[in-house]
């Protein structure tokens, strides 16, 4: 076994607590990995504000940092920086103690925090008949000036890697016009779904490879839809992508579009129920005959709660609209609000609920342990709350 000479760093009161040990996950390492092998940066990044845990993000994932405490101090060793190289100093057996450490940097996989898009971007909505804004706005509320949120302000601020803050901003509905970001008005949404569906029809265009272009023309010329917001709506529910020619076909998310109209109909109904046939026969007809095969409660779990109405003969099946969305994002909250709408839960009414605050499967079933307590009973398992809820 190989000794070593150990010695304090000339400049080891300067240089303590300058070096952090993060651990890294298999796939990080993966990542570490091909960045030497191609001699690229692994392109990483550390978000947070001081008010925030921080987290790191590759290009498509997110991690929350946590503090490991070591129960025996780990020393960071290197040759002493202050060593002349010339001088007669053992390099091989002689290294100096840079800093001790008594803890280490912990990597978990974390669902993207989108949720501050909220506030950065209210009273900044899109709706029909909105023009361009100058730089700077000026405040409904107190007629005070704000800035602009843009792309890049988001990319700084919201802790969610490029692609996780992408996928959010097409979730959330958020239009980026001239680098600004807009959330759309979701009943102007509902309006340019249904229009383009109605001009599928009327054009006689193929919803698995529509032109562009005279979807595009008909929104502006005959409803005033601006181009640009069309097209980024077409993107969301669907792919856009070149035919050889020149042109672009538009191949469209049928499930994404039918489900997207189907909640503007169900976003009335958030306070008086509306029975659930007369909601199908609603959304059917919405959509039209071309597509009213897709139409599936399964489409819109986790935006809606069932109840009935017992006294009718026979009884009614009612739908509410209440969107996981609206949520809190803590699962300590977010579980305490699930259990004052209702005591209890089955299995797979709950789990919609969870799905965008766990990153899977087994991350879910821990925050039910964690939060619920299941009771077995010859219906099937019911979830009711660990914790008192007072309503």
């Amino acid at each position: 076994m190989s000794e070593f000479d150990l010695r304090f760093s000339s400049s080891s009161l300067a240089e303590t607590g300058s070096f952090k040990l993060l651990e890294l996950p298999p796939d990080l390492y993966k990542l570490f990995e091909g960045a030497v092998e191609s001699a690229s940066q692994p392109g990483l990044t550390i978000k947070g504000a001081s008010d925030e845990d921080a987290v790191l993000c590759t290009a498509d994932k997110t991690y929350t940092v946590r503090s490991v405490v070591l129960s025996n101090k780990m020393l960071v060793v290197t040759r002493d920086p202050a060593d002349n190289p010339e001088e007669d100093v053992d390099e091989d057996t002689t290294v100096a103690i840079r800093d001790q450490l008594t803890e280490i940097l912990e990597l978990v996989p974390s669902v993207p925090r989108l949720h501050k898009l909220n506030a950065f971007l209210r009273g900044r909505e899109y709706d029909e008949g909105h023009e361009d804004e100058d730089s700077m706005s000026e405040d409904e509320e107190g007629g005070k000036k704000k800035l602009k949120f843009t792309y890049e302000d988001a990319r700084a601020t919201i802790q969610a890697s490029d692609a996780e803050l992408d996928r959010g901003l097409r979730d959330r509905r958020i239009l980026i016009l001239k680098g600004e970001l807009r959330p759309l008005a979701l009943s102007h949404l509902t309006t340019i779904l249904e229009l383009l569906l109605t001009n599928l029809v009327s054009l006689s265009l193929p919803h698995t490879a529509a032109p562009v272009s005279p979807l595009l023309a008909a929104l502006e010329d005959d409803h005033d839809i601006r181009r640009e917001v069309a097209r980024q709506v077409m993107a969301w529910f669907g792919r856009i992508a070149p035919d050889g020619s020149g042109s672009e076909k538009w191949e469209m998310d049928v499930n994404a579009v039918v489900k997207e109209v189907g909640l503007g109909i169900l976003r009335t109904h958030n306070s008086e129920p509306v029975a659930e046939m007369a909601f199908l026969e609603q959304w059917k007809k919405a959509v039209g005959d071309t597509f009213e095969e897709r139409v599936s409660l399964a489409l819109l779990l986790g935006n809606f709660l069932t109840s009935t109405e017992a006294l009718s003969d026979p009884p009614v099946s009612l739908l509410t609209y209440f969107p996981s969305s609206a949520l809190p994002v803590d699962p300590g909250a977010r579980f305490s609000e699930l259990f004052l709408v209702r005591p209890r839960w089955k299995a797979d009414e709950i789990t919609p609920f969870l799905s965008d605050i766990a990153i899977d499967g087994k991350e879910r079933d821990k925050l039910l342990l964690k939060h619920a307590r299941a009771i077995t009973e010859p219906g099937g398992v019911w979830y009711t709350a660990r914790a008192k809820y007072n309503a």
